[in-house]
């Protein structure tokens, strides 16, 4: 009896050694609260030191945002001018003559359907001048900074045959519409053939920008002697519409 006894004294003093060791002590507990108290602090600290990297990110790119955009208008400004044109009639503001021409697009372009609009005239050479072809590319390829200067149309003329003209749109890909003026009724209204190398017969490089009233806020005769420019880049032309539409 003695035996079993101790042998159940024993097993009781194991077992309540064990639960003594598998409870934590008052410390550790303390301890741990204060861990779990302290945990948020470093996450905090964190999130707001990314926060203020971001905004520093964001700050520093606007900045150089914004020096790009001066740059960008400095370089334009420095671009007009450095292809000479002359300035035929009509003129700036002056009312636009009128426009009623067949078009590549299958429709009649009337210009005076086109009031509450801006829009550009690009009279050239036609069929057998690759650089107005050439002309007319990059400036469909650039539109969209045509359309930053808030112009919202452009159409090319030219002397040539409709049916030569549409073979030509089809195999260079052209959505900009062009204009048969065979008699150069228009071309002459306008004196756009007087600035070519082929003299009055074909058109040259004129660009004629006409307003929502309906008048004229810009015009430049590129094609006249001597140089007879028939391809102005597209950075020069911008700038030099954007001067011109600004009186500078």
């Amino acid at each position: 009896m003695s035996r079993k006894g101790t042998f159940t004294s024993n097993n009781t003093r194991t077992t309540t050694t064990e639960r003594k060791k598998s409870q934590p002590q008052p410390g550790k507990r303390a301890r741990r609260r204060q861990s779990h108290r302290r945990s948020p602090v470093p996450l905090i600290l964190l999130l707001v030191g990314g926060a203020v990297i971001i905004l520093g990110a964001v700050f520093v790119l606007n900045q150089q945002g914004s020096s790009s955009s001066s740059a960008t208008q400095a370089a334009s400004t420095n671009q007009a001018g450095q292809y000479a044109f002359q300035v035929g009639q009509p003129g700036p503001d002056t009312q636009a003559p009128a426009i009623r021409l067949a078009s590549t697009d299958g429709k009649l372009f009337d210009l005076a359907a086109m009031r509450g609009k801006t829009v550009l005239l690009y009279f050239q050479e036609g069929i057998d001048c690759q650089p107005c072809w050439d002309q007319m590319n990059d400036i469909q390829s650039h539109w969209s900074a045509f359309q930053a200067l808030h112009i919202d149309q452009m159409v090319s003329i030219t002397s040539d045959p409709l049916s030569a003209l549409q073979q030509k749109v089809h195999d260079e890909g052209f959505t900009i519409p062009v204009l048969s003026d065979p008699d150069l009724a228009v071309s002459q209204a306008y004196t756009a053939n007087q600035y070519g190398m082929m003299g009055t017969s074909r058109d040259g490089h004129t660009f004629i920008l006409v307003g929502p009233d309906g008048t004229i806020k810009w015009r430049a005769d590129y094609g006249g002697a001597p140089k007879y420019t028939m391809d102005v880049p597209v950075p020069n032309l911008l700038a030099d519409i954007g001067a011109g539409m600004t009186g500078k």
